[in-house]
């Protein structure tokens, strides 16, 4: 199944760049959010993809609910963001995702985060490891111990309020704070480039399930800023704020 992901995942990655090399319209949603053409193209492919791969689960798909088709999940379905980092796509940074993620029981097991812009593909199987493909190469990927000088902090470039990310740190170690768009923060994580990623602003559950898996399979953690679980497949699909962590243990991971 992992392979069958990641060939989807590059083929929805290919209507996404298609759409990116040229000139786009850029739409508001009911939430404010913005939507494009690659949005809408992208998760069309990994929509039937995914029904003829797992024909029996059901599919959470950002734009499909948007556009109020929202399926009885049980406890096993699948999770899609076709274009995370929306924003970071119209401003043409290249820090924008292709998102798809397997939820077993409230927890997502499987994940595969691409970007497509930067040639960087993430996948983990919690239980079986997670890996990094860039130019046709594929390492095994795991979080990092941390560093002497302090956590390396991941923040979101497009979203969060500065004052509130401080307030938050200032109890920590932190010997650097770096941006990025999109679920690439939790594959920084996972490659051991980065520490710690608190969220204080809003996201959706198909925003961060497939990080959050890849994270988990890399021996990271994604939590409400209370220490507790973070579940998927609650009414609304809305999360709550939460802070991602490298290797359990780390000090600086403490909630």
């Amino acid at each position: 199944m992992i392979e069958s992901l990641v060939r989807l995942a590059r083929r929805a990655g290919d209507e996404v760049m298609q759409v990116y090399a040229g000139a786009f319209e850029v739409h508001g949603k009911p939430d404010d959010s913005p939507v494009t053409a690659a949005d809408l193209r992208a998760e069309a492919v990994i929509v039937e993809g995914l029904r003829l791969l797992t024909p029996q689960l059901a599919i959470v798909a950002e734009e499909a609910v948007a556009a109020g088709r929202v399926p009885h999940c049980g406890d096993r379905f699948w999770l899609v963001d076709p274009l995370d980092g929306t924003r970071e796509f119209v401003a043409r940074n290249g820090e924008f995702t292709v998102n798809i993620a397997l939820i077993e029981r409230g927890q997502p097991v499987l994940g595969i985060v691409l970007a497509p812009a930067l040639d960087r593909l993430y996948g983990g199987q919690v239980g079986q490891g997670a890996w990094l493909e860039e130019h046709g190469q594929r390492r095994s990927i795991r979080c990092r111990e941390l560093p002497t000088e302090g956590a390396t902090i991941v923040a979101s470039r497009s979203h969060g309020d500065p004052a509130q990310l401080e307030a938050w740190l200032r109890p920590h170690a932190v010997a650097r704070l770096m941006n990025a768009g999109s679920s690439l923060k939790f594959g920084l994580i996972a490659a051991g480039e980065a520490d710690l990623y608190p969220r204080l602003s809003r996201t959706m559950e198909w925003d961060i399930a497939a990080g959050h898996a890849v994270l988990a399979a890399a021996g990271g953690s994604v939590t409400q800023l209370n220490g507790s679980a973070l579940v998927y497949g609650k009414a609304g699909f809305e999360n709550p704020h939460f802070v991602a962590r490298g290797a359990t243990g780390n000090p600086a991971a403490a909630p």
